[in-house]
């Protein structure tokens, strides 16, 4: 197995958020913020942060996002531009390009787009 650096987040438990958007929740528009913030219901729009975003398992986003660090569990249709790093699991759905420092798709994941990496 391989080692991934930045991925701290991974581990972070439901109370290490400052926001959850569960799964019976459905926002349409444009959402900013500077916490790291877990999303579990349906989102359309643009996400814009200055933190982590984990996106989890049955969400659906279909939105532009920008962030710090970008884990994908759930589906995502929108360009994900990532400070750091973008993480697709085996589970995620991504259809969207990726601009990042570091891109980690692991093997299972659906990806569609183009990816551009940039110099750390």
């Amino acid at each position: 197995m391989f080692d991934v650096k930045d991925t701290d987040f991974f581990d972070m438990e439901d109370a290490a958020f400052d926001t959850i958007i569960e799964n019976d929740i459905s926002f349409t528009g444009n959402m900013k913020f500077v916490k790291p913030m877990l999303i579990r219901g349906t989102i359309k729009g643009t996400i814009s942060s200055e933190s982590d975003l984990v996106i989890d398992t049955g969400a659906e986003i279909n939105a532009d996002i920008k962030a710090s660090r970008v884990l994908i569990k759930g589906i995502v249709k929108g360009n994900v531009e990532a400070d750091n790093l973008v993480f697709v699991t085996a589970k995620g759905s991504l259809d969207g390009d990726i601009t990042t420092k570091k891109v980690v798709l692991e093997p299972g994941c659906l990806f569609s787009g183009k990816c551009t990496m940039l110099k750390a």
